[in-house]
């Protein structure tokens, strides 16, 4: 694993968790939509820059 696809899922999963402390917290929608889009975007990055499928 590189640091930088660490720091990229650590970042999603930390985008996670706020969408449920939003979530429960009743935020507006476009909020909890925005972060959704951010920890996908992580997320996907992190997993796709791992050297598993070099």
């Amino acid at each position: 694993m590189t640091g930088l696809s660490t720091i990229l899922i650590l970042v999603g999963l930390f985008l996670l968790g706020g969408i449920y402390s939003f979530v429960k917290q009743q935020m507006p929608k476009g909020l909890i939509v925005l972060l959704s889009i951010g920890a996908a975007m992580c997320l996907s990055a992190g997993v796709l820059r791992l050297d598993v499928w070099s």
